[in-house]
């Protein structure tokens, strides 16, 4: 484990991106870049939970945390991914305090949560370190609910007391669009749902993410106390580098 959550605790900020090709080899290559940490992505990515396993073995041997956002806060999709070796889980659109502990319980073993005990799998040496895994999965384990929802706002307070909840993550493009002011991030009314989820969490002692891909809002987002930060992907960094390269190329070509 790479502390992610000590790290948060301690008031880091860290930066990570997402991987949404489902490919092991831009895993590896944007894990050797110099991120804190990348996030995995089952809801809209290319990959499978097969591409899962390749892209944390991957990670495997970088300095960067593998963290998997799965589809639904379903329990079996959350224990596949901790059983391989994920660092943390995201769930897209908590809704309110019942999601939120249901994303809990998927996360932590008994008496803690529900999650289900298997010793032979990757993330315990496939048995080797299973006690040691299980004594420290608790503190090492982080759970991300994503705010992204009109609803959820009504729950911030309830959703960031939810003990295991460590992240409150804002999903810009799916909370503008519930609001009706879609891709209008500096809308009043998502400014304002941004500060109430910094609130929320400040009180709780729980940190808040979002991601962007425009580093200008850096330090906005960062003033705010947004210190889980993600900006880009892994096919964004290869569409702009196949871009540039490509117009950089057509600019040469000679004109007969």
């Amino acid at each position: 484990m790479k502390n992610l959550k000590k790290r948060l605790r301690n008031g880091e900020t860290l930066h990570g991106c997402w991987l949404n090709t489902g490919s092991s080899l831009t895993a590896e290559i944007v894990g050797l870049a110099g991120f804190d940490w990348v996030l995995i992505d089952l809801e809209h990515g290319a990959g499978s939970e097969k591409d899962v396993l390749y892209q944390l073995q991957a990670l495997e041997h970088t300095p960067t945390a593998a963290i998997v956002r799965v589809e639904s806060s379903e329990s079996q999709r959350i224990h596949r991914v901790l059983d391989m070796g994920a660092e943390g889980v995201m769930c897209p659109k908590i809704l309110n305090p019942e999601g939120a502990q249901k994303l809990v319980q998927g996360l932590h073993y008994p008496p803690f949560g529900g999650r289900g005990v298997a010793k032979m799998v990757r993330a315990t040496g496939f048995g080797l370190h299973f006690q040691e895994y299980y004594d420290n999965s608790r503190e090492n384990i982080l759970g991300i609910a994503q705010i992204e929802t009109v609803e959820v706002l009504n729950h911030l307070d309830a959703v960031a007391n939810t003990d295991g909840v460590d992240v409150l993550f804002i999903g810009p493009a799916d909370l503008s669009m519930e609001l009706g002011i879609f891709g209008q991030f500096d809308h009043p009314m998502f400014r304002e749902a941004v500060r109430e989820t910094c609130e929320a969490a400040r009180k709780a002692g729980k940190a808040v993410g979002i991601l962007f891909f425009n580093t200008s809002e850096y330090t906005a987002y960062h003033e705010l106390g947004i210190r889980f930060i993600a900006c880009g992907s892994d096919a964004t960094f290869v569409a702009e580098g196949a871009r540039t390269m490509a117009k950089k190329l057509n600019d040469l070509r000679p004109s007969s």
